[in-house]
């Protein structure tokens, strides 16, 4: 089974000030930096998903990827939709998704959550954009896109049948860091 990745580094950061989340610092580096070094070993090839300049990004020597214009107004799910086109040229089955501000997810994560699709929880809370979505998922979600309603990722991975994968660990492995207060708890 082939398993590309997507790092989901298109938030707004509006606790952090609205700085760059991909470039907010935890422990001396980039929160992009922590995710790519836990991703690396799970996955290839790996993508970053993001609006605005993608050149920020150049030092990865990653494709980064913009949201289609049809979907810029559905949150992250555009972003796995412009994950899963990526993925589908790239010949992948599986698209593991990764937030930016996630950094402590599990070094086995992409073998945990297969075979897809499938989405992590701990302590009983889905996590649901730590997940491994099938390639063959893209055509079904950007019709759901294309819908007049509230887009929520639940949803989405309840639409191609995602199973709940149980983790345990002392600490959440899917802790996001969404303000400064958070990183520090951490540093």
């Amino acid at each position: 089974m082939s398993i590309a990745a997507l790092i989901l580094a298109g938030g707004k950061a509006t606790r952090f000030g609205g700085a760059d989340k991909a470039f907010v610092r935890l422990n001396g580096r980039p929160l992009i930096e922590h995710v790519l070094e836990r991703l690396r070993p799970q996955a290839s090839p790996i993508a970053i998903s993001a609006n605005g300049e993608p050149t920020r990004f150049a030092a990865y020597s990653l494709p980064v990827l913009a949201d289609a214009a049809e979907f810029a107004a559905c949150g992250p799910l555009a972003g796995v939709a412009a994950g899963l086109v990526w993925a589908e040229a790239a010949g992948v089955e599986f698209l593991l998704t990764m937030p930016v501000d996630t950094p402590f997810f599990p070094l086995d994560l992409a073998a945990e959550l297969s075979p897809g699709p499938a989405v992590a929880v701990y302590a009983g809370r889905q996590h649901h954009l730590a997940a491994l979505w099938p390639v063959a998922f893209r055509k079904e979600l950007e019709n759901f896109l294309r819908r007049d309603v509230k887009f929520k990722v639940r949803d989405a991975l309840t639409l191609c049948g995602a199973r709940q994968v149980a983790f345990t660990s002392p600490h959440d492995p899917f802790a996001n860091l969404n303000s400064p207060g958070e990183l520090s708890g951490f540093e």
